[in-house]
């Protein structure tokens, strides 16, 4: 297993960083790459489900920030705290690898990781993003009843009584972002559906932003977060590109 720097940004529990350094044996530094975990914000997930990915990340040249953040359930999380925390993430890791200022960072976020990744590059905080399967529009959500109604245990209050924060949280109606980002969607997936996805990338591209969209068929939401899964060598060549 490599070797795993822990890197605290705040008082929380939840309020840590473990970085990765990228493999001495391989390819020269290429960046930064901040993988975001998913789980519809609740407590019972955590960073780990990113660990295969910034494993490779890190093999492929990568410096891997694998960032944990405050999640609802008892932990303390929901909007706008949890970005915030994602925010604060980013900011450390960039603090305590000075060296790779001059290289480019890029989020890679998964699910209710995507959504805080597509934010955080908006943000300004990260060159690009990619999205996997991300959450793009949170009143769509709560109206379709996602993630067994996570949305508004996120937000913390119902749509109909306080529309203005759902927008805000969602990467949809913060179009343009002003950052190049990769969406990658399953067609597959039952727990965010690729329709969410399409109408994000054709919302993105009449904004003006600068969006790569890949689709597989016969996917579901967490193929898209196996390294040994078609989608990640899409990912992994978009990657490489941004890093020149």
């Amino acid at each position: 297993m490599q070797k795993r720097e822990v890197v605290r940004y705040g008082s929380a529990p939840s309020h840590f960083v473990e970085l990765w350094d990228a493999d001495p044996q391989g390819p020269p530094a290429r960046g930064l790459a901040v993988t975001v975990h998913g789980g519809w914000w609740r407590d019972r997930h955590d960073l780990h489900l990113m660990d295969a990915l910034a494993a490779d990340l890190a093999g492929r040249g990568w410096c891997v920030a694998n960032i944990e953040y405050r999640r609802t359930g008892g932990d303390g999380g929901g909007w706008p705290d949890t970005l915030t925390d994602a925010l604060d993430a980013v900011a450390a890791a960039h603090a305590v690898r000075p060296a790779l200022a001059d290289l480019p960072s890029i989020a890679v976020g998964h699910s209710a990781g995507g959504q805080l990744a597509l934010l955080t590059a908006a943000a300004g905080l990260v060159n690009a993003a990619v999205a996997l399967a991300p959450i793009t529009d949170l009143p769509r959500c709560a109206a379709e009843g996602l993630g067994e109604d996570a949305t508004p245990l996120f937000v913390g209050t119902p749509y109909e009584d306080d529309p203005a924060p759902y927008r805000e949280a969602s990467p949809l109606h913060r179009l343009p972002l002003g950052r190049p980002h990769l969406i990658v969607h399953g067609d597959q997936d039952q727990r965010v559906p690729v329709t969410h996805s399409r109408a994000y990338v054709e919302a993105a591209k009449a904004a003006g932003d600068p969006v790569t969209y890949v689709e597989h068929a016969g996917t579901d939401h967490f193929q898209v977060v196996d390294p040994q899964h078609a989608s990640w060598a899409a990912a992994v060549g978009w990657l490489e590109n941004r890093a020149g």
